[in-house]
């Protein structure tokens, strides 16, 4: 794509400067890209807090990173579970506790074709509940100390906003019927996406300047993702996918949203991701999005849901 704003290779991590002082959350950081993301951040001198599920791997993902980078890298871990809502409220109250800033919160966890229909403690899908309202009560809780940080939200997002309905299924949010994993997983993360760019009106329209939220997704990179959380077949599917041309290396996959969490001059109405063949690989900058994932009715309405499904509500 000639016409990349950074050139013909893209954008990479080494145009982040000297992270010092800066403070990343980053949700999902115990494999895949949101690895790679923290492991970067760190050896540009940030510091990371990581929200992660399982207390035993994010205790060996803080030993593998400080074997890689050395003893003094400042990482801390909080537990947290996105599948529930209690669990995102103690955890967001840990890192207000915790961090003195938040220079860009980078929501990045996910599962994905859960190949059953399987809801959260709190009643939502799983899919929907884990990518979209677990992150949404996150980042409506972190608000208020990114806004003082005048820092971001990133929202990592995924090509399947554009594989499913289309839009947001209001009259059966939960999938009681026609439950397909694939249809589930690309309503959330189409939620997740629509949120940042409805957050961008918002922001605009209250004369928020100082916060910046993009969406962004990580082409189709070598993670665990499928393997966590998909049925069998999409395994194998995905498993000798990994074997050829059209995927990259997690560490690429990690590229967009350290991007849009460091870049300066980004434009916050674009899409960004790898610009190759499909979207899939290839140098990372700002690519077409679908006109269905800025449908403003339905941003509107989803906002308003999902504050009424979380009990939480943005002081913006």
């Amino acid at each position: 794509m000639s016409n990349n704003q950074f050139g013909r290779q893209g954008w990479t991590p080494t145009r982040i400067g000297n992270q010092d002082g800066k403070t990343y959350v980053i949700t999902g950081t115990t494999s895949g890209t949101g690895f790679e993301a923290a492991k970067i951040l760190l050896a540009k001198g940030a510091r990371v807090i990581m929200l992660n599920r399982n207390a035993a791997k994010s205790a060996a993902t803080v030993a593998s990173l400080k074997e890689q980078l050395g003893d003094e890298i400042d990482v801390l871990n909080v537990t947290m579970d996105l599948a529930e809502q209690a669990s995102v409220k103690e955890a967001a109250a840990e890192v207000l506790e915790k961090a003195d800033r938040i220079d860009a919160l980078i929501c990045n966890a996910a599962i994905a074709q859960v190949p059953k229909r399987v809801l959260t403690v709190d009643g939502f899908e799983s899919q929907l509940g884990v990518n979209h309202f677990g992150h949404f009560t996150l980042q409506a809780l972190l608000f208020p100390l990114i806004k003082a940080s005048k820092g971001r939200i990133v929202t990592v997002g995924s090509l399947g906003y554009d594989m499913g309905l289309k839009t947001i299924k209001f009259d059966d949010l939960n999938w009681e019927n026609d439950y397909t994993p694939n249809d589930a997983y690309s309503q959330s993360k189409l939620a997740q996406i629509m949120c940042i760019y409805e957050l961008q009106d918002k922001l605009k329209q209250a004369g928020v300047t100082g916060v910046k939220a993009y969406a962004c997704h990580p082409g189709s990179s070598r993670t665990s993702l499928i393997a966590t959380s998909g049925s069998w077949m999409m395994r194998i599917i995905f498993g000798l996918m990994k074997l050829s041309p059209l995927t990259q290396p997690a560490e690429n996959g990690a590229y967009p949203m350290l991007m849009c969490a460091t870049e300066p001059t980004l434009d916050q109405s674009a899409f960004y991701g790898p610009t190759g063949r499909n979207n899939w690989v290839g140098p990372v900058g700002a690519h077409k999005l679908e006109p269905h994932a800025k449908d403003k009715a339905v941003a509107e309405k989803l906002w308003q849901v999902s504050e009424m499904a979380t009990g939480v509500s943005w002081t913006i």
